[in-house]
């Protein structure tokens, strides 16, 4: 994933934002099913753009686990690893590393989809700079990513947006657990997709109003003699001149 936004500054096509969501739910369920489904659960710890590979479709799948197979094998581990600015604030004090730990650097994850830029880049800046002096929204589309032209839900937007801001919460019981991402992220897209849906019946009711209503006045008595009154006067005035 990290070298495909990278490659966006390379004109290439950029990923679109529908894409970038679906690579955000891929990610989520896999998460989800390392904290809840495996048999003993599994912290990934070192969640990044380039820890997620994309097929050609652009379904994501989690990828190196190397730093979760150490811990298996070790107890506990005194040294904080991982990558910067995807760490936990909270694991870089406790050095104690937790499913939430995970569900910040998703967040830090998230964020970079939106803006297209990662941490290195001053991504978290970026961030924090959007929610200063704000008293009921907060200007996420500040941050989009400008390779999208505009093009992407306000609405996802700033629901994607403000769920990722949970995530990176500097106290982890305050940030969801990756079952309420997935939730979360699949209600956004069945809320989108229900909108495009409705704005889609909107627009083809509109035309074939437009079209009937056309019908009507082209067999509208009323509208043919006012027709052919305006024909008829046009003539004369040219006979006249």
């Amino acid at each position: 994933m990290f070298t495909v936004l990278k490659k966006q500054s390379q004109k290439h096509e950029p990923l679109s934002w529908d894409s970038r969501v679906s690579i955000a739910l891929d990610v989520a369920r896999g998460m989800e099913y390392l904290h809840y489904g495996a048999a003993p659960s599994i912290l990934h710890r070192d969640i990044k753009s380039s820890n997620i590979l994309l097929d050609q479709s652009m379904r994501a799948r989690v990828a190196d686990f190397g730093l979760s197979r150490e811990q298996i094998f070790k107890s506990h581990a005194s040294n904080v690893k991982g990558t910067f600015g995807y760490l936990d604030p909270e694991y870089l004090s406790t050095k104690t590393f937790t499913k939430k730990s995970d569900v910040y650097s998703f967040g830090v994850l998230l964020f970079e989809l939106i803006a297209g830029r990662n941490p290195l880049q001053g991504l978290m800046e970026h961030v924090e700079l959007a929610t200063i002096g704000t008293e009921d929204e907060v200007g996420w589309e500040e941050i989009v990513d400008s390779s999208l032209n505009g093009k992407f839900d306000v609405e996802e937007l700033n629901d994607i947006a403000s769920l990722a801001y949970q995530c990176i919460n500097h106290l982890s019981k305050k940030r969801p657990s990756m079952r309420d991402i997935v939730l979360a992220l699949s209600r956004i897209l069945k809320l989108n997709h229900s909108r495009k849906r409705h704005k889609e019946s909107m627009s083809a009711t509109e035309e074939e109003i437009t079209i009937e209503l056309q019908k009507s006045e082209t067999r509208d008595p009323t509208v043919m003699e006012f027709q052919k009154k305006v024909a008829t006067d046009i003539t004369t005035q040219s006979v006249e001149i």
